[in-house]
This record gives C-alpha cells, structure tokens and sequence, in this order.
C-alpha cells in the first residue's frame, strides 16, 4: 500500500498533521490529540446533573467524578507524551472513579492498542460503545485500530458509523482514516474520492494532501498528485523527507529529471540519514 502514513514511523512523522486520535482529557467531553490541535467542543453535562433544572457546573461534580476527571487529564497528558505505562496507570484509577466512563475506555483501548495489547484495546473500545453507543471519537479509533490489523469491512462500517452520528465534530478527520484504509484494502477509487471529500472539508491538512497525491500516483494521476504535494512542499513548516521523496516519485512519473535531480538534493542535504534520502540513492521509486 501508500508509502505515506502506513507504518508507525511514518505515522508518528506526521503526529502534528493527521489528527488521528481523539483522546478525552480535561472535562467529559473536552478534547486533546496526538495530532493537530482542534477547538474544544462544549462540555457535556456533567453526569448526575439534572440538565432540565439546572446548568451543571463543576461544583455539582462528585468526588469520584471529580477523582476521575483528574485522573484522566493526567492519563491524556501522558499517553500524548508516549508514556505508555505511565498513562494507563492513571486511566486505571480513572475508571476506578467511574468505572463506565467512555472516555476513559475509549483512552484505555489507544494505550493498550500501542502496547500491543489488542485483545484489551478491543474490549475497551467495545465496552466504551456499550455505554457511548453514539460516540464518534470512539467509533473513529475503534475504526483505525481494526484497519491497522487490516480487518477492513468492520473499520468501514464503523467509520461509516462515525460520520453518520448527528453533529459528529471532526468528519474530515474521520474521512482521511477512512481514505487511507480504503487505498490499504485496494480501493483506489474510492479512497480517492474520500480523501477529496476529507481535502474539501479541511484543506489545510498536509497528511490529507499527501495521502490523496499518493493515491493520485498510484492511479496515474500524475498532475492532479504534482498539485497536492506541492501544497505541503510550499511550506517550510509541513515539508519533510516523505514529501520530498512523494514529489520525487511523481516528478518521475511526469518525466521531469531535473525536477527529480533537485528534489533528491533537497533530501540529501536536509535528511541525509532518512529512508527516503536512502531509496532516492537507491533509485528505488517503484518499491
């Protein structure tokens, strides 16, 4: 499949960009990414507060609430500096609080998910769905984590699921994992137009922008890709050794040496020690 966002390397080199993972921290519905930063939703009502009477606040909050909900900022704090252990420990004492608290199994199935632990990622994702049924956050990474184990029809239905819940905040996010499965399965053409989908909705994405000029690539689209790469390489700040090596490949495919040439000195003098510099000398543009 795309060499753009399908290993955990190259995921992680895109950590600011892909705004793939929701995790809750702070209040109960407020939250923070691994990945670009979103505007927080409002908080939802705090549990036991009669929202019919009264405006909750955070003085209506239980002890235990308030133990879990401080627990759980900690366990996002940590799992988004890689702490793996450290974050489940935390999320632990979370659901100690509160043992139905969806955020804190849908942050309990990504920490075990990046432990390795599938079989109590899953039976945190599908226990955070028992007591969330219309949780998009969860049905988005409950979705990546089964494509990452390349089980495909359920990721779909439940991306599918996602972005059919009334006011789900984040579609597009949704729509580039959703993308990038589908060009994963083979889906060529329906990746694309998903990630079209996800590129309208939020254009400003370079993890969008390079996962749809590699489908673009792989489908002979070879200007259309040229136009996307090049909306991540015009800038300082997004450009980085996948991308060079994309325009690389495509400048290629266009017949541009010279653009090749350049490319492949901007990888050598900017990344020397990177894959993508080592495959350029290798002349490897078709692995």
């Amino acid at each position: 499949m795309s060499r753009v966002m399908t290993q955990g390397r190259r995921a992680a080199a895109w950590a600011l960009a892909l705004g793939l993972l929701a995790v809750a921290a702070g209040c109960a519905q407020t939250q923070t990414t691994t990945m670009p930063a979103q505007s927080a939703p409002p908080s939802a009502p705090l549990p036991g507060a009669d929202a019919g009477r009264d405006r909750p606040t955070s003085s209506d909050e239980t002890d235990p609430q308030k133990r879990a909900r401080i627990r759980l900022d900690l366990a996002g704090a940590y799992f988004a500096e890689g702490h793996w252990n450290t974050a489940l420990d935390e999320v632990k004492q979370a659901l100690a609080a509160s043992p139905d608290l969806p955020q804190a199994l849908n942050l309990r199935g990504l920490i075990y998910a990046e432990l390795g632990e599938n079989q109590f990622a899953e039976d945190s994702y599908r226990r955070a769905l028992q007591v969330a049924p219309s949780d998009g956050d969860v049905m988005h990474n409950y979705g990546w984590f089964l494509c990452a184990r390349q089980r495909y029809e359920e990721a779909e239905a439940l991306f599918q699921r996602a972005l059919a819940t009334p006011q789900y905040r984040t579609p597009a996010r949704t729509m580039l994992v959703q993308g990038i499965c589908e060009a994963r399965s083979g889906r060529l053409d329906q990746a694309e137009a998903t990630l079209k989908r996800a590129y309208e909705l939020d254009a400003g994405n370079p993890a969008t922008a390079m996962n749809l000029a590699d489908v673009l690539l792989r489908v002979g689209e070879y200007e259309r890709a040229r136009f996307y790469v090049r909306r991540v390489n015009n800038n300082a700040d997004l450009r980085n050794a996948e991308s060079l090596w994309l325009a690389a490949r495509i400048e290629r495919r266009l017949g541009n040496p010279q653009g090749v040439r350049d490319l492949g000195t901007q990888l050598r003098s900017r990344y020397p020690t990177s894959r993508e510099a080592a495959a350029f000398e290798r002349g490897a543009f078709n692995e």
